[in-house]
């Protein structure tokens, strides 16, 4: 399923024992890379970082860029197979991360 702008996303690496924020990421935007051809193809999604360790957030509060269809496939790992991102749709931890990203961007 396609990511949602302006929608809240686990990446698989989140510890829900760890911080709420952790791994955790909001969709800003689509755009297209122009140097492959098909629109669907080169779909991208430029996606924020929720935590201030993440190293395009130091990079000077930059977002994070991966192919459309990277950011929805499944990982394989361990024998098992999972979403590389999940959508989150508790509304006490959108809350939260609805405050933290206030504080990191204002």
């Amino acid at each position: 399923m396609e990511p949602k702008i302006g929608k809240y996303y686990y990446h698989y690496k989140h510890d829900p024992n760890g911080p709420v924020n952790k791994y955790a990421y909001e969709i800003i935007n689509f755009g297209h890379h122009t140097e492959i051809d098909g629109l669907e193809e080169s779909k991208m999604v430029a996606y924020a970082p929720l935590y201030e360790d993440a190293g395009v957030y130091r990079a000077g509060k930059h977002w994070d860029l991966r192919p459309i269809k990277m950011f929805t496939e499944l990982v394989h790992k361990d024998g098992k197979s999972f979403e590389r991102f999940t959508e989150i749709i508790d509304e006490r931890i959108i809350s939260e991360l609805d405050k933290i990203k206030k504080e990191l961007y204002g």
